[in-house]
Order: C-alpha cells, then sequence, then structure tokens
C-alpha cells in the first residue's frame, strides 16, 4: 500500500481529488463525498449499473493511498464470507494435539480454542482493524442482490463501526473506515440502512461530462470520433431499452472503435459493434438497420 496523502479538506480539493484518479465527477457527488469523509458518514450510492459507483471508491482509494477492501455482495451472503469464521480444521488439530498432551493442555485449550489466532478475518472485520490515519476505503458493492437479514446485519458496522463476535466481544474501530456502498436499485433497501448513510444518485452523465470522461479515458479515441460515441450513446439512452448503456459501454465502445481503425461511426461499424455497447439481443436488434443511420448521421453533424 502507497503512503496515505491527507483527505481533502473543501469540495473543490475533492473534485482535485477525483481528476487526479481520472474520474470527473459532477459537483453535487464531490459535495457528497466530501461530506461523506469530513463527517465520519457511509457513502450510499444508487444508480443505473455503469454509471461510475464502483469506480469511486477505487480512485478514492488509489488518490489517498489507503486500501481498498471490497465486499461483493451477492444473493445467500452470510456473516462467514462478510465479517469472519473460525478456522475449524486448525481448532481440530490443535484439540487432537492436547489430547495428545494430556488433561492439562485439554484444560488450557478449552479458555483458547476461539482465541484471534483461530479466527479468519474476511473484509468487514479487516475494514475496522485500520490504523489511525490509514484507515482503508470499504466498498460494499451492490447491496441490493443481498437479502434484508443482512442488511439488518450492517446496522452495527455502518453506525457504530464495530462488530460484536460472540465468543470474544465488540470490536470497534479505532479509526472508521471510508465506507462506500452502492446499490443497482433491483429492490428497495431499507431505509434504517439509508439513515446512516449519506446518500447520492450517480446519474448518467451529460454529454459535455461523457465526452470529457471519454477523453480522460480513452485519450486516443480522437477528439471527432469520441464526440461521435457519446452522441450515439446519448441517443441510446433516450430509447426505450432493456438496458441502456452505461458510461462503462461507452468506454469499452471508443476502445472497440479504436482496435477496428475507425476514424468515424458508419451504419456498418455501428452494426458490427452494438454488442460492445448493448448487452440484450432485443436492444441490438431495435437499433440495428435504420435507427442505427438516423444515430449516426445526427452523431457525424453533431461532431
Amino acid at each position: 500500500m502507497s503512503i496515505g496523502v491527507s483527505s481533502p479538506q473543501s469540495i473543490d480539493a475533492t473534485l482535485d481529488l477525483l481528476s487526479r484518479g481520472g474520474y470527473i465527477a459532477d459537483r453535487a457527488l464531490a459535495t457528497s463525498l466530501f461530506l461523506s469523509i469530513a463527517m465520519k458518514r457511509p457513502l450510499f450510492l444508487e444508480g443505473e449499473a455503469g454509471v461510475g459507483k464502483t469506480e469511486i471508491a477505487k480512485v478514492l482509494a488509489a488518490t489517498l493511498g489507503r486500501q481498498l477492501l471490497r465486499l461483493q455482495c451477492y444473493e445467500g451472503l452470510d456473516i462467514s464470507a462478510a465479517v469472519y469464521e473460525w478456522n475449524y480444521p486448525r481448532q481440530m488439530m490443535a484439540i487432537r494435539l492436547a489430547e495428545a498432551a494430556g488433561e492439562g493442555r485439554r484444560h488450557e485449550l478449552a479458555r483458547d480454542i476461539y482465541g484471534a489466532e483461530f479466527l479468519i478475518k474476511r473484509p468487514l472485520l479487516n475494514a475496522l482493524e485500520g490504523s489511525a490515519g490509514m484507515a482503508p476505503v470499504l466498498l460494499i458493492d451492490e447491496l441490493d442482490r443481498t437479502d434484508e437479514p443482512f442488511e439488518a446485519f450492517l446496522l452495527e458496522v455502518l453506525s457504530d463501526f464495530q462488530i460484536t463476535i460472540p465468543e470474544l466481544g465488540t470490536i470497534k474501530a479505532a479509526a472508521p473506515p471510508l465506507v462506500v456502498v452502492t446499490s443497482n436499485r433491483t429492490r428497495e433497501i431499507h431505509d434504517a440502512l439509508k439513515r446512516r448513510c449519506l446518500y447520492h444518485w450517480v446519474d448518467y452523465p451529460s454529454a459535455e461530462r461523457e465526452r470529457a470522461i471519454v477523453k480522460a479515458k480513452v485519450p486516443g479515441v480522437g477528439e471527432s470520433l469520441g464526440g461521435q460515441v457519446v452522441s450515439f450513446v446519448q441517443m441510446l439512452r433516450g430509447l426505450e431499452l432493456f438496458k441502456p448503456p452505461g458510461i462503462a459501454e461507452t468506454l469499452d465502445w471508443a476502445q472497440a472503435l479504436m482496435v477496428l481503425n475507425a476514424r468515424e461511426l458508419t451504419v456498418s461499424n455501428v452494426d458490427d459493434t452494438l454488442g460492445v455497447v448493448l448487452k440484450y439481443q432485443d436492444d441490438i436488434a431495435r437499433v440495428r438497420g435504420d435507427v442505427a443511420a438516423r444515430g449516426v448521421a445526427t452523431a457525424r453533424s453533431a461532431a
């Protein structure tokens, strides 16, 4: 882990911090992030998939020189995968050795079998053990994929930055981690959890900001082609698609067109590469052909 730097002391400094990490943010997002850091409150980011929520935590960790601890959520996620579990094979080995050593060792082991040396730490527990001034960035990614019981468990972590382990007691963070929670809003997150966080909706970027993002992330694409890609993607988001493209798809498409040595959008190269920017066949079928032709004409005239 690199040497940590001080946290930003203003909204402008937060914008600059994100910019240094290649993240082009608007002022509202920078304000939410600055307040989250200054107030030591988790930041809950909600928005469509691919709009850059996860990237915020990555950039924050990289620019501040903090360790990034990521808890990727999924259906059925439980405490053993998220917080801790006991190393049962090692405990059993210790028990066997104690039995071989005799009665005295068995009594001693009965007190120590649930000691810290037998504990396997997972992301949430590791996040609470960061040293003062170097607390990690904790990313709880796609919380909406988990179920409500796991949400309820998180309340203690997000409000008091502590975890209770029955055999060991309560473990509290010496320095609260910087917490970013993301959700793609496939289901509603309970109000009790949201109340413990600052909230920000991460929307699709404006055309101007998306062009700046493409320029920063795919500098070799060129001003003209980059502008055409952004214009076409912005048009796609105005259609009633099953899954409109996010920023991630915009960047992938720009890179794909570079690989193909494209200098501008054409109906042919758009039809051939729609699978980069759209991920459902019904969406691709709707756009291919006439819609693509109109989008190409609009994008080329706009650029």
